[in-house]
């Protein structure tokens, strides 16, 4: 399997980073550089990420998934940064107001959907729990980009310039337009934008910590305490009543980031670690159960027979999603069923090797494979759900979030995902600097479902990424923005990596594809029955093959775009990462 690459591998010794900006890596080296570990680096790169790149879909008061390896600890753990439906969310609160599925923006309603945000909480928790550095350090170079100032660049102002941003910015005005426009125009590439409102609300971390007594951890919470009890959580709140939305102080104060023992599965000898159902990590899991009943190498990569066999296992892991996935702190979740090697034989052999499904195919019963005990009543079929939104044909080109991955020198590594607050759909607040998650909107209203609506539940997300192990040590994250296509682009990175035996850099660079054929996470819960989605590099005469199967084929610019490997050898300690070519993502070591 060819290695070729656009860009280069980027190899170290005592420290790799990779993210979706060059200044978000910068940031992030220089904890490394001054002597901070892995999670100093991910969390000031988290915070510089909001200043570089709040067109990812990401602002600050929003949310983020996290797996992690502590190597003095031996610490293997998911971190759910995630927010919670705030405490007056209920369906019965919704119905009233005439709702029949909790809305977002584009349009009047995104105040709706504001979901408690849940990513400050959690790279605080990484730097109190994990890290050296104080909070002031780690905020340092936020606050530095955001009062001097980033130059613009190409990604940024394409997505400043989408009409959807402007026209939602004036259904809420003034939005970011003085922010982000020079006079209500889109600026020049190279043009200063300086964000005088974010470097306020961080700096406001910052003094919090200052003021605190105590050590280094002390310092830390003072920060967490800023912003979902004091001066940053009052005017989060009396944001959210001003256009009346229903985030409040209590729901605020309330909100904690979760460490959580991974789910995993296993494949060519390797151990794949990810999150629980609150989000689809076990999408990834169960398709990979489904694609060992098959020899994909025989069939070559990329061909035809490989993206038809993948995509259909990707169907059936889907079809599960929609039915049985939900917080497990809230619903009883068949996971162990869903994993069952057995379940996956069971489910393989519904793949028609040359007739793709139509649609999304039925949902199968992991509770006869689960030693837990089976609910009482008819499992809720979620193709029928309110969720299910209308068929249409319309081309999904899902873009959007980043990634943020790090390794050090001890072995330590912490991958992150950062999302939410997308300009075109919620609503941007001046006096924060940032909007607020949207993110409640992926729950429904179905009596039963695993992923109904209550106060203080997690949406089920489309936010992940994972660890993979060998040997029982940790060796690689992997990482890929992209909504419903996330799980998709990480699994297409594991077979590269893993299967196809590509290096981080290859594995990123290599055309991709994604299924359509499965009711959309987001409002408006869109549907393409039958669609797969092909990047542009994939040939004609493999697209021809595959709609001769019955798939109906489309063209995106990216299934999954922000893509990250990062690789550390366990007998060398020879560290490597990657940076997607499809956006501004960079890659340092040292």
């Amino acid at each position: 399997m060819t290695n070729s690459t656009t860009r280069p591998v980027i190899y170290g010794t005592q420290g790799v980073i990779s993210s979706g900006h060059y200044l978000t890596s910068m940031a992030g080296m220089r904890m490394l550089l001054s002597g901070g570990n892995a999670f100093d680096a991910i969390v000031a790169a988290g915070f510089a990420a909001a200043v570089t790149e709040p067109i990812a879909s990401y602002s600050l008061a929003a949310e983020g998934v996290f797996m992690l390896y502590h190597a003095d600890t031996g610490d293997l753990l998911s971190l759910s940064g995630q927010g919670t439906a705030p405490n007056k969310a209920t369906v019965e609160w919704y119905r009233a107001q005439d709702q029949n599925a909790i809305p977002t923006g584009p349009g009047p309603l995104a105040h709706l959907s504001f979901t408690v945000p849940g990513v400050v909480a959690a790279f605080l928790s990484l730097l109190e729990r994990y890290g050296t550095k104080t909070a002031r350090e780690v905020l340092a170079p936020a606050i530095q980009y955001a009062q001097n100032g980033i130059p613009n660049y190409e990604y940024m102002l394409e997505r400043i310039g989408n009409a959807n941003t402007r026209k939602q910015w004036e259904q809420y005005p003034p939005g970011g337009s003085d922010t982000f426009y020079d006079n209500g125009a889109v600026p020049e590439p190279g043009s200063l934008l300086i964000q005088k409102e974010i470097a306020a609300t961080l700096q406001k971390l910052a003094d919090a910590e200052s003021e605190a007594e105590g050590d280094r951890a002390d310092g830390v919470r003072a920060a967490r305490g800023c912003f979902y009890t004091g001066d940053v959580a009052r005017i989060i709140a009396e944001c959210s009543e001003r256009v009346g939305g229903i985030l409040d102080m209590d729901s605020l104060a309330g909100y904690e980031a979760k460490y959580e023992k991974p789910i995993k599965t296993s494949f060519l000898g390797y151990g794949i670690h990810g999150q629980r159902t609150w989000t689809q990590s076990a999408v990834l899991m169960q398709a990979i159960n489904i694609l060992e009943n098959f020899n994909l190498q025989a069939m070559g990569h990329n061909s035809a027979a490989y993206i038809h066999i993948v995509s259909q296992a990707l169907n059936l892991a889907f079809a599960d999603r929609q039915t049985y996935y939900g917080d497990p702190d809230f619903a009883a979740i068949p996971i162990d069923g869903l994993l069952s090697r057995e379940y996956a034989r069971r489910r393989a052999s519904l793949i028609d090797p040359a007739r793709a499904f139509a649609e999304t195919p039925e949902p199968g019963d992991p509770w006869k494979y689960s030693s837990m005990p089976r609910p009482a009543g008819e499992p809720i079929d979620a193709r029928d759900a309110n969720e299910r939104g209308m068929p249409s044909r319309t081309n999904s080109d899902e873009v959007g979030t980043t990634h943020i991955s790090v390794i050090d020198r001890e072995g330590s590594m912490v991958a992150a995902t950062p999302s939410g607050g997308s300009f075109s759909k919620s609503v941007f607040f001046p006096e924060l600097g940032c909007a607020l998650s949207t993110r409640m909107e992926m729950l429904n209203f179905e009596d039963d479902h695993p992923n109904r609506l209550e106060p203080g539940k997690r949406p089920r997300t489309t936010l992940i990424n994972y660890i993979v192990s060998k040997d029982g040590v940790p060796v690689m994250t992997v990482g890929c923005p992209g909504g419903d296509h996330q799980a998709q682009a990480n699994l297409q990175l594991i077979l590269n990596s893993l299967l196809w035996g590509m290096n981080p850099q290859a594995a990123v660079e290599a055309p991709r594809f994604a299924s359509n054929n499965v009711v959309n996470s987001f409002y408006p819960h869109s549907y393409y029955p039958g669609q797969l989605a092909l990047e542009h590099a994939i040939p004609e005469s493999i697209r021809d093959e595959l709609a001769a199967m019955g798939h109906q084929v489309v063209t995106v610019d990216g299934a999954g775009v922000g893509a990250t490997i990062s690789r550390r050898d366990p007998d060398t300690g020879v560290l490597a990462t990657s940076a997607d070519p499809r956006r501004a993502c960079y890659a340092l070591s040292y």
